[in-house]
């Protein structure tokens, strides 16, 4: 599963990037979310909202993504994280289809 996490990075985290700043974010990211039996499928810095990053990642478990998210919090590195599940075309051709079966179970308001 596909999961999109936005986040700034904390002042304390900004401060330990400047004093090293040949850290690689990256080999981090990549090495946390192998651990958790994912693969990184990118990382971008961003800077809107202040210094941050974009990391989109694939995890066969979806409870991992949370864990992840979550992780990167209580370490003090990120605030105001948003995670996000993405679909691929695949998935959500199945998606149209589970609703086209279930459509005519459903009765909306008024009907």
């Amino acid at each position: 599963m596909h999961f999109c996490l936005t986040g700034q990075y904390t002042p304390h985290a900004l401060n330990a990037i400047l004093e090293n700043p040949t850290t690689n974010r990256q080999e981090a990211a990549r090495k946390l979310i192998e651990a958790a039996g994912g693969k990184l499928i990118s990382m971008y810095s961003v800077a809107t909202d202040g210094p941050g990053v974009l990391v989109i990642f694939d995890v066969p478990d979806p409870g991992a993504a949370p864990a992840i998210s979550g992780l990167t919090v209580t370490a003090g590195t990120l605030q105001n994280v948003k995670l996000t599940r993405l679909f691929t075309q695949d998935e959500i051709k199945q998606v149209r289809q589970n609703a086209a079966k279930l459509r005519s179970s459903y009765t909306p308001p008024g009907g």
